[in-house]
């Protein structure tokens, strides 16, 4: 039987990610990350839940962290995002508890997402 959280997931990849995208990366937690496939080479761009910290970028996990844009991501040492109008390479992908993410957060990200109940965050570090 498929979780609750597997068919949110397969529903948004399927019906919300289409929808969202053309504002992806423009509107403030819709972002953008760009990934290569690991397998397949064809570059992917995966809408995201994306907060500025201190050196770079963190993203909710909230499907959990084995997820296919995630490998991606550590295979290839980062991507690209699409943060706030701006677009630029991210480095170091590491999944770390969400509590351990919150020490890098400005205020009032860092009470969003201790709020969210989402256990593991994707932290990025800007590259240059």
């Amino acid at each position: 039987m498929v979780q609750f959280s597997e068919r949110r997931a397969q529903f948004n990849r399927r019906v919300t990610n289409h929808l969202v995208r053309p504002l992806s990366g423009y509107i403030p937690m819709w972002s953008i990350i760009e990934h290569t496939g690991r397998r397949s080479g064809v570059v992917y761009r995966t809408p995201v839940s994306m907060f500025r910290t201190d050196d770079g970028v963190a993203i909710l996990l909230p499907y959990g962290t084995q997820r296919d844009w995630i490998r991606n991501l550590q295979a290839a040492g980062g991507g690209t995002v699409k943060f706030a109008g701006r677009t630029f390479t991210v480095e170091d992908p590491e999944v770390v508890p969400t509590t351990t993410a919150l020490e890098h957060l400005r205020s009032p990200w860092r009470q969003l997402m201790a709020r969210a109940g989402v256990d593991y965050t994707l932290l990025l570090r800007r590259a240059g």
